[in-house]
């Protein structure tokens, strides 16, 4: 269970030092594997994080609210009083992932490629149509 707070939901990577990614990573991979859950960093930070169905690009939350880029693989969450970057403002971070308030305790999940991070659902797997994309597939048939 992940503790209350206002908490970034999105790709952790835009997020944390070179020194805090390196952690992360030594805390979320066995050798090629890349372990999904909730974990701590060494001065008890606590985070989640799951890897997506298809890797980088754009997801949205099921009811479409939020839009998260992901360019590590992965959207997970983190408390945004406990994200040591100062170089990004809060609206930098809301165009990367989502800045959400979380009033409870709240749990996090994977299931089926669908990321569970308290009441957002994350379809990583879903099929969104993209009018642009299939203006230019016409161009070619």
């Amino acid at each position: 269970m992940m503790p209350a707070g206002r908490y970034y939901v999105g790709d952790l990577c835009y997020v944390m030092t070179d020194k805090e990614w390196d952690e992360f990573c030594s805390l979320t991979t066995d050798g090629l594997r890349c372990l999904h859950g909730e974990f701590n960093f060494k001065d008890g930070r606590r985070f989640a994080t799951f890897g997506t169905r298809w890797g980088d690009g754009k997801y949205f939350d099921t009811n479409k609210l939020y839009e998260f880029s992901v360019d590590a693989g992965l959207i997970g969450c983190m408390r945004l009083n406990e994200i040591n970057i100062k170089k990004l403002k809060l609206n930098e971070l809301e165009e990367l992932g989502a800045i959400i308030d979380f009033p409870y305790e709240f749990g996090t999940g994977v299931t089926d490629s669908v990321i569970t991070i308290g009441h957002v659902v994350i379809d990583t797997d879903a099929e969104y149509e993209d009018e642009d994309e299939h203006e230019d597939e016409d161009e070619y048939y």
